[in-house]
């Protein structure tokens, strides 16, 4: 386990999102501060505010590559580049899982409704696999970046 899947576990662990855990555990590299990284991802838990779509982790991941690879003046290359980013990461994914969708991830799981989240409890953590997805999707965004410091994607 890398570092920054320790830290992505340690967030997890301590009751925040998947997609805290992972932009989280990317914030200071980032060079943003964690409160600040905290707030922005806190909305995408349980896929997307408890509603089950985009699996967390994969949208704090997207967070991230936009941070690193975004554009702040739109053109259709820059566009392009980023999505395409995105797309990989996604793909590298859903060739270990399957799928990006938080409900399809859980689709074993007895999940309660609406919108309150679930106790975190030693079942809550023992049953679900998002740990797991954390972990392999911090390491993905690792030997991503790693392999594309500058933003060639070859």
């Amino acid at each position: 386990m890398t570092n920054k899947s320790k830290k992505a576990e340690e967030l997890f662990l301590m009751g925040y999102g998947c997609s805290q855990s992972v932009l989280g555990a990317f914030a200071e590299d980032l060079g943003l501060d964690m409160n600040t990284a905290l707030r922005i991802a806190s909305p995408f838990g349980g896929g997307m505010g408890r509603m089950r779509e985009v699996c967390g982790a994969m949208t704090g991941a997207f967070m991230v590559l936009g941070l690193i690879y975004g554009f702040d003046s739109p053109s259709a290359d820059k566009k392009a580049d980023v999505y395409r980013r995105v797309n990989q990461i996604a793909d590298a994914f859903k060739s270990k899982n399957k799928t990006i969708i938080c409900r399809e991830l859980l689709e074993n799981i007895k999940l309660t409704k609406g919108i309150a989240p679930e106790e975190r409890t030693e079942d809550y953590y023992k049953r679900r696999p998002c740990l797991a997805h954390i972990i392999f999707t911090t390491e993905l965004l690792e030997e991503y970046i790693k392999q594309n410091p500058t933003g060639d994607t070859k």
